[in-house]
């Protein structure tokens, strides 16, 4: 084939540069929108990315949450903070332990037993939550213990006017099924009360199907996009609105209930909240004791009566 004038065939360098370039960009294209902390490599034969989590190499479905217990294991990668969450009664778990490197099975869910590296054990309900005592290596967790009621305490800026109850229930509502594809069966209310918010998550052994999104994943997913550390892929910042007005959410806490009540021993107690029980203690006996000494004095004036009366009598 003749070349016309100034024209010159690419040398192979340039075609192989071209074709790594090419390579690189398809390549690129492979993500995980729905988890940030994956690896993605390859597309399988059906065209979807073949993704792997950080921290565990596991590979996951892109087209849905990542378990809360596989992306513990990619933050311990990459962060050692923690933040506590807060108990409000007592069957509701606190997650003070902060964040360590969970023991996750073939579907990334929870172990029941968890342990860090000084053979410190305890047992784990199925969002990860301490419900137990720590032991040692010798300590047995029977199972995973359903959480099947998050509660899930908010509040926005005191400032801002307050919303439309039945606007906000919506938007939340639509948030949890469009966001985190959790079913809308499964949020059970939200009540509002300027202005704190609180959502209610329940979902049951029996009502879990498998595929479905677990309520304490949405949980997880909602908290880290609360605290501006989405896990989504990209500029997918929570960008909530109630009646054309910015929703801005500045605390969050999350309590959660098991199916069946934890187990901690007395020495789970607080040393303040000892010392309130000695003083109501304390207080209980010597009222108490006031209440002897003093039926005994009254005993003592009826006593005096009787005596007097009856000398009256006789005189």
């Amino acid at each position: 084939m003749a070349r016309g004038p100034g024209l010159a065939l690419p040398s192979p360098w340039i075609l192989m540069l071209a074709a790594v370039i090419g390579h690189a960009a398809a390549q690129n294209q492979c993500v995980c929108p729905t988890n940030k902390m994956t690896v993605c490599d390859e597309r399988d034969p059906s065209g979807r990315c073949q993704c792997r989590v950080l921290g565990s190499n596991q590979a996951v479905n892109c087209s849905t949450l990542t378990s809360k217990c596989l992306l513990l294991k990619a933050r311990m990668r990459a962060s050692h903070s923690g933040r506590a969450l807060v108990r409000p009664s007592e069957h509701a778990l606190l997650d003070n332990d902060g964040l360590y490197d969970p023991d996750c099975d073939q579907q990334g869910r929870f172990k029941a037993r968890q342990c860090n590296q000084t053979s410190v054990c305890w047992c784990v309900n199925s969002v990860g939550v301490r419900r137990t005592d720590k032991g040692d290596l010798s300590l047995q967790c029977d199972e995973v213990v359903r959480t099947y009621h998050i509660l899930i305490d908010l509040r926005h800026r005191p400032d801002a006017p307050a919303f439309n109850h039945s606007d906000l229930d919506a938007e939340l509502r639509q948030l949890f099924q469009q966001r985190y594809l959790l079913q809308p069966k499964f949020v059970r209310a939200v009540h509002y009360e300027h202005p704190t918010i609180q959502i209610e998550l329940r979902q049951n052994s029996s009502q879990k199907v498998a595929g479905e999104v677990d309520i304490g994943d949405a949980a997880y997913y909602f908290e880290r996009d609360v605290k501006g550390e989405s896990l989504f892929l990209g500029p997918r910042d929570l960008n909530l609105r109630v009646g054309g007005q910015p929703l801005v959410l500045e605390q969050m806490l999350v309590y959660y209930l098991d199916e069946k009540p934890p187990q901690f021993s007395m020495k789970r107690l607080t040393s303040g909240l000892i010392a309130v029980i000695v003083v109501v203690v304390v207080a209980v006996v010597a009222g108490l004791a006031v209440l002897v000494i003093t039926n005994r004095r009254k005993s003592g004036k009826y006593k005096k009566v009787e005596i007097k009366e009856l000398g009256e009598i006789r005189q």
